[in-house]
């Protein structure tokens, strides 16, 4: 009576290991600057026949959607700030920014993916906005101190200059651009985040 169950199991294991495994490849052909990963290529880096990639997704939009969100999930704690809002100012500040150049190093490839496809993705354009929401809310977090102090339009105005400081596209032309080291885009960041928002 118990018997059919293993094999059911079985199969759904081996269907999840499938597609995790093809998740995976396309992270990884991201990461290599692939892009626009075409099926067979996954199907080739993840040693999963293409006929199984197409029956996992219907499409190439849910593959990369689906290849998005796990790597989220996947790095979720890079976007923890420890001690948010919390210790002095210079702290603060290096505390940040590390946190924030180290999310850029572990996101970089899928983000660019993201970014190219947003356009013409709503799901995708959507957890981008939902990203850079919480990102500029956790800014805003972190710096309160400075910027609750000033008058209301002066402290829209510095948050989001330095909430362009931080994000993905300032290190991305810090980094790829110009070329900077990342010790090098850690320094430019820290000083000029600092010279804004010290207001001593």
């Amino acid at each position: 009576m118990s018997g059919p169950a293993p094999a059911v199991d079985g199969r759904t294991a081996r269907r999840d290991r499938n597609r995790d495994a093809v998740l995976d490849a396309v992270i990884e052909l991201f990461a290599e600057g692939v892009l626009d990963p075409p099926a067979p290529a996954v199907a080739d880096r993840s040693g999963v026949s293409l006929r199984s990639v197409h029956r996992y997704f219907e499409d190439r939009e849910s593959l990369v959607r689906a290849a998005i969100a796990r790597n989220l999930e996947r790095i979720a704690p890079l976007f923890e700030v420890p001690g948010l809002g919390e210790g002095p100012f210079v702290e603060r500040v290096e505390r940040f920014v590390v946190v924030r150049l180290r999310l850029y190093d572990a996101t970089a490839p899928m983000a660019r993916a993201a970014l190219l496809r947003a356009a013409s993705n709503p799901i995708i354009a959507e957890r981008l906005e939902a990203t850079r929401t919480g990102l500029r809310e956790q800014l805003e977090a972190m710096f309160a101190p400075e910027l609750d102090a000033l008058p209301p339009a002066e402290r829209r105005a510095m948050a989001a200059a330095a909430d362009v400081l931080c994000g993905f596209e300032a290190m991305e032309h810090l980094r790829v651009q110009r070329g900077f080291s990342a010790a090098k885009a850690r320094d430019v960041v820290l000083r000029a985040l600092a010279a804004l928002l010290d207001r001593r």
